[in-house]
């Protein structure tokens, strides 16, 4: 599943819904937690169900930002938005494994009274605490549902006693978390997500700039909170077509090599050895990936008509 970019939906605005169906990215997370006041909650539940269906048939993954397990919201959450067409959903403050496990054995429960396959539904704990960074391992093991980890930098600074507003331009102050997720993720094989940029959103310089660290340190995607921010996104974690020639290239030379029975041959002008081989298939199986993904996305309907809207919200009666 790919999660190059994705983009932030308050669950309680049509608008932002409509206008996400038309964009590409990779992934939705409609939010129910920070994005909409308590009085709204459950309206924004009923939205994002029929939001959920709406992006889903554009082919772009669903997820939704539940409440977290300190309230008393989640259940509620979960049973009003869990469909066969969310993707999965993202825990916020998640600390430890016991979190992933009381999450999994709610959707369990979910899943067995919709008659949905068991682990459908995915989960992306979100990491905003120095106890979370210290749990990562448990966090990430607890669950098959776990596909990926996501970083919240806002909280995480908050808990450390950073004041986010006066964060460096260089960001060492969240670093090592940052490090640190990205090396647990890939040592559980699943994918590993960027904070949200926490600068202006006019300071397009400083944003690229985040972007750029978070492909050098290994992460698989960054969270969006502006439309404008999904192509710079998507453009550096998608490689160049230039790196997927040069992949290509060393892959043939390299299995050519090995027929002869040689592990280790120059090409253009580097040594290379099976380490090499390795990680250009992985690049180019990303690159067919997002190749994939891109056409099936210019072939279905991206743009939402006031009749689906329309039809989609007069099925259901709306909570009073």
């Amino acid at each position: 599943m790919l999660l190059r970019s994705m983009l932030y939906v308050p669950g309680n605005s049509v608008r932002m819904a409509i206008r996400a169906a038309a964009l590409p990215i990779d992934a939705v997370i409609f939010d129910l937690e920070d994005a909409v006041p308590l009085a709204e909650k459950e309206t924004a539940r009923f939205l994002t169900k029929e939001f959920v269906r709406l992006i889903k048939r554009r082919g772009i993954n669903t997820f939704v930002r539940i409440n977290s397990l300190t309230t008393s919201l989640t259940q509620d959450d979960l049973e009003a938005v869990v469909t066969n067409d969310l993707d999965g959903v993202m825990l916020p403050k998640s600390e430890c494994g016991d979190d992933i496990l009381t999450l999994d054995a709610l959707l369990s429960e979910i899943e067995k009274s919709l008659s949905l396959p068991q682990r459908s539904i995915k989960v992306i704990p979100l990491i905003e605490s120095a106890k979370g960074i210290v749990n990562l391992h448990q966090i990430a093991n607890a669950s098959k549902r776990v596909i990926a980890l996501a970083f919240g930098a806002g909280d995480y600074c908050r808990d450390l006693g950073i004041d986010v507003t006066k964060i460096s331009i260089d960001e060492v102050e969240i670093l090592y978390a940052r490090a640190h997720i990205v090396n647990v993720s890939k040592a559980m094989k699943i994918q590993a997500v960027d904070t949200p940029f926490l600068g202006l959103l006019t300071d397009k310089e400083r944003f690229l700039k985040e972007v750029r660290l978070a492909v050098m340190l290994g992460f698989n995607g960054k969270q969006c909170i502006h439309p404008s921010q999904i192509e710079p996104v998507n453009a550096a974690f998608t490689p160049h077509p230039s790196e997927v020639e040069q992949s290509k290239r060393l892959i043939q030379a390299f299995e050519d090599a090995k027929a002869r029975g040689i592990g280790a041959i120059s090409f253009e002008g580097r040594m290379i050895d099976c380490m090499s081989y390795k990680q250009a298939k992985e690049k180019l199986m990303f690159a067919n990936l997002i190749e994939e993904k891109t056409k099936l996305g210019k072939e279905r309907e991206r743009h939402v008509s006031v009749f689906e809207v329309f039809k989609a919200f007069t099925l259901h009666e709306m909570p009073r």
